[in-house]
């Protein structure tokens, strides 16, 4: 009866082999996830928001105002684009900017 698979030759790569069959254990078998049951709909209107949290809210849009209104010293020579302390892109050309 002839070999149904030859071993491979030396100049052909070494056939994968079937995988085993898993070894049984004792490990907890996962659980069938349920199917949800059909509940009413719940009331999605959003909560009222209490004063003091409406209070921090418009704080902190002012301190956002405030912050993007800060004027930064013209670069000259420097490079276009993203900054390169984020994105390590400290060279142009070639030779190294920004130091």
């Amino acid at each position: 009866m002839p070999n149904p698979k030859p071993d491979p030759g030396p100049d052909l790569p070494p056939q994968p082999r079937p995988a085993e069959k898993p070894i049984p254990t004792d490990a907890p078998v996962p659980p069938t996830p349920m199917p949800k049951p059909d509940l009413p709909p719940q009331n999605t209107a959003p909560h009222p928001i209490p004063p003091a949290a409406q209070r921090a809210l418009a704080e902190a849009e002012e301190r956002r105002r405030k912050a993007a209104e800060v004027d930064r010293p013209k670069e000259y020579g420097g490079r276009d684009g993203p900054d390169p302390v984020r994105y390590g892109d400290w060279e142009k050309n070639g030779i190294a900017i920004d130091f």
